[in-house]
């Protein structure tokens, strides 16, 4: 059966795999009004915590994953990147080309994912876990048989949730590596900066707090202003003051060049997961 277009005005999507990410997306799609819950369904297959939570968000959650295909025009496979071959080989008599496919598993390649599918209506996308928050830095890069069309849908569902871009796939282990498990490495950065406030005599809350809006803050500059991010830093970097002192140390410990080695691991990671 060939493709149609999908209506983004009434399409109905679902997630197979209700995992972190998956409920992420979900909840920033319904929080930014994109599409409302009753047009989204998963399915639970053993943690009902899961369940509960999709629920909450009054999202439909059925009890195998054949009902959320054939409930579904668009579907997201959100399941971990060992069991997604199995996951999809499972449902492909099901996997019409009348349903646009969305993987967002790491390190899953478009070939495989369409050879497995039985078609190449397939679109692959790196997002990460800020899209609970509508803050999400996502990419895209379309299947053999995807239309522009539907990269404009996923464009517009992504896009519902944060920030995407198009890029080759042959980038996607790099993305991964950055923005896929970047809010990991963030979220430490936030950890170890409040511990140092408590370290430095700041009440914990305070400390968090000050750390947290501080990482917010600076990201919002480094997006809107237009500045490079070397500037911006000695724009508040004043001789013999108190942050050059503080990226001293900072220097004197490989920080960017930890940074930059975590990007690197993790991108080999997804080239590792790619292979197996």
């Amino acid at each position: 059966m060939e493709a149609m277009p999908i209506q983004t005005e009434s399409f109905k999507l679902g997630f197979i795999g209700p995992g972190k990410l998956a409920e992420s997306i979900a909840r920033g799609v319904v929080q930014s009004g994109f599409l409302p819950p009753q047009r989204i369904s998963t399915a639970i297959h053993s943690n009902p915590n899961r369940g509960i939570a999709f629920q909450s968000l009054g999202i439909t959650v059925h009890t195998n994953n054949n009902d959320v295909v054939d409930a579904s025009d668009v579907i997201i496979f959100s399941v971990k990147p060992q069991v997604v071959k199995n996951v999809v080989l499972q449902l492909r008599p099901l996997l019409s080309k009348k349903k646009l496919l969305v993987s967002i598993a790491a390190g899953v390649k478009l070939k495989d994912l369409e050879e497995w599918a039985g078609h190449g209506r397939f679109i692959r996308v790196m997002p990460n876990t800020p899209s609970a928050v509508s803050m999400a830095a996502s990419v895209m890069s379309l299947g053999g048989s995807a239309t522009e069309q539907d990269g404009e849908l996923v464009g517009k569902l992504f896009g519902s949730v944060g920030k995407i871009w198009k890029a080759d796939e042959k980038m996607f282990d790099a993305v991964t590596g950055l923005s896929g498990s970047g809010p990991a490495y963030i979220y430490l950065a936030i950890e170890a900066l409040a511990d140092g406030g408590v370290a430095a005599g700041l009440p914990r809350e305070l400390a968090l707090g000050l750390a947290s809006q501080t990482v917010l803050g600076a990201a919002s500059m480094a997006v809107q202003s237009g500045k490079h991010p070397g500037q911006l830093k000695d724009d508040v970097t004043s001789p013999g003051g108190t942050t050059i002192a503080g990226i001293h140390e900072l220097e004197k410990n490989g920080f960017r060049g930890t940074l930059m080695n975590a990007v690197v691991a993790a991108a080999k990671r997804s080239q590792e997961l790619s292979k197996t």
